[in-house]
């Protein structure tokens, strides 16, 4: 069975059809309403590509795959986080009436969901409620990452027992948020120094998320992975596991490349800092990219110190899954083929104040992104949003921060990239007609959720019946 086919454009939008530019009314006119119960059984289909996905790391990380699999069979929105491949494949038949040339080029994070977002200490020293995962990062239209957003809350939110109209009144709010903020950003350079803070502009569970970084410290957070010992070394547990002689020789080889990947002006002053002290596999963690090769590498750091050792860690980068929408057009020169540096790249165009030892290298001819696993981060608990206003105020902020992210990795990132403006362009396209961009994006994750819904159902029944799925 082919990707279930999610055409539709909103009756508000129809309505007003005629009110809308020429360009709009040919978007329009090219989609057919979305009929009622549009979710479709596709066992074999939602099994063989979870296979297809899956199958390339069996003989690698046989027990990561497991693992993925369990957490995946736990609830929809579990295995919406570990099916991008999915969301793009089923995207190649959905299209916007809020498309145009501006808004079809953005730098899209690719993997949006509730769960990709956290807190962090940037490298300007202020805690900020941002996006944390950029491993799909590439180009596309922008309700790519819009759309799998709004899937999120709606499958989070119903997970957490939010009725059905307050499910679809917080993807308005969401999206209402995302377009206005781009407005705002629009003829102004506000995104440049854009960033969702404890102090000024939060409130909640996402205010409660940047004010859990000020209480982390250096020394709590090595202590809870490594060894007090000097030199210090990483704790050996079922989730950080010995590697081989020859592993941890070639990481030491691959070290070269990743610093000289970094750019000069951001290197450490320290001429010991990469120096490695110890590196252990990394396992359990995210679900997505469970079956990838994650290793943690503990690092001198600024001193000889015992109290100021870094963590590094490299991550085995794969194809973004945003290539199987058919709309990815970003060419692999953006990148120079090197699927690390796209998600470096990425990180780099969609924050403000980035991680400076973002970095990539190449190890046993696969593709690896390297980054500070910082001791000042907190992820997002979505699970602490428990009633309906804890939800509305969260799911504003998202808005904010998608828009941000758009905002920011158009021109203001490199011209030679994205030329544009997107969110003029997006500002521009909505401005007018914000009630239907809230319909469109709110039936699309109605819809789309119930999808996701039926395909967890028949992907548990399928791997309660021994089916193969790696």
């Amino acid at each position: 069975m082919s990707p279930i086919r999610f055409s539709f454009i909103p009756s508000s939008l129809s309505c007003s059809a005629g009110k809308l530019s020429a360009l709009f009314v040919l978007a329009a006119a090219a989609l057919a309403p979305l009929a009622a119960g549009a979710a479709t059984a596709r066992q074999a289909y939602v099994t063989q590509e979870v296979y297809t996905q899956n199958h390339p790391y069996k003989e690698q990380l046989p027990q990561e795959l497991f693992t993925k699999m369990d957490k995946m069979a736990l609830s929809p929105f579990m295995f919406f986080r570990g099916t991008a491949h999915l969301y793009h494949k089923d995207m190649r038949s959905v299209s916007s009436a809020f498309l145009t040339s501006g808004t079809s080029l953005v730098w899209l994070d690719g993997d949006m969901h509730l769960q990709n977002f956290g807190a962090v200490l940037n490298s300007a020293g202020n805690a900020v409620f941002d996006t944390n995962d950029f491993d799909e990062g590439a180009w596309g239209p922008f309700n790519l990452d819009v759309y799998r957003l709004a899937t999120s809350i709606q499958l989070a939110a119903k997970e957490m027992g939010v009725s059905s109209a307050d499910r679809d009144s917080l993807v308005r709010t969401f999206a209402e948020s995302y377009s206005k903020k781009m407005t705002d950003f629009k003829g102004s350079d506000e995104e440049l120094n854009y960033g969702l803070s404890s102090s000024s502009n939060t409130s909640g569970v996402v205010q409660d998320t940047v004010n859990k970084v000020a209480g982390n410290t250096r020394s709590s957070f090595l202590g809870k992975y490594t060894t007090s010992a000097s030199p210090r070394r990483f704790q050996t547990t079922a989730e950080l596991i010995t590697v081989s002689s020859s592993t941890s020789s070639a990481i030491a080889t691959a070290m070269s490349s990743y610093i000289g990947s970094i750019p000069a002006s951001k290197l450490p002053a320290s001429a010991s800092y990469f120096n490695i002290k110890d590196i252990r596999l990394k396992l359990g963690s995210g679900t997505g990219s469970l079956g990838r090769y994650r290793y943690w590498i503990l690092v001198e750091g600024a001193s000889s110190s015992n109290s100021d050792d870094v963590i590094l860690e490299m991550k085995e980068s794969v194809a973004s899954a945003v290539n199987l929408s058919n709309q990815n057009t970003m060419p692999a020169s953006v990148y120079n083929s090197h699927f690390g540096y796209r998600v470096v790249r990425s990180l780099k165009a969609q924050t403000s104040y980035a991680d400076p030892l973002a970095g990539y290298t190449s190890m046993s001819g696969k593709a690896f992104f390297i980054r500070e696993k910082s001791a000042f981060a907190q992820d997002f608990d979505y699970t602490l949003l428990t009633s309906y206003g804890k939800w509305s105020t969260a799911v504003s902020y998202f808005g904010k921060a998608l828009a941000k992210n758009h905002a920011l990795s158009d021109k203001d990132y490199d011209p030679n990239l994205i030329g544009s403006s997107v969110d003029k362009a997006v500002s521009d396209a909505v401005t007018g007609y914000t009630s239907a961009f809230k319909d469109e994006v709110m039936y699309f994750a109605r819809d789309y959720a119930a999808q996701v819904e039926l395909d967890w159902q028949e992907f548990v029944k399928a791997r309660n019946a021994g089916a193969t799925l790696y």
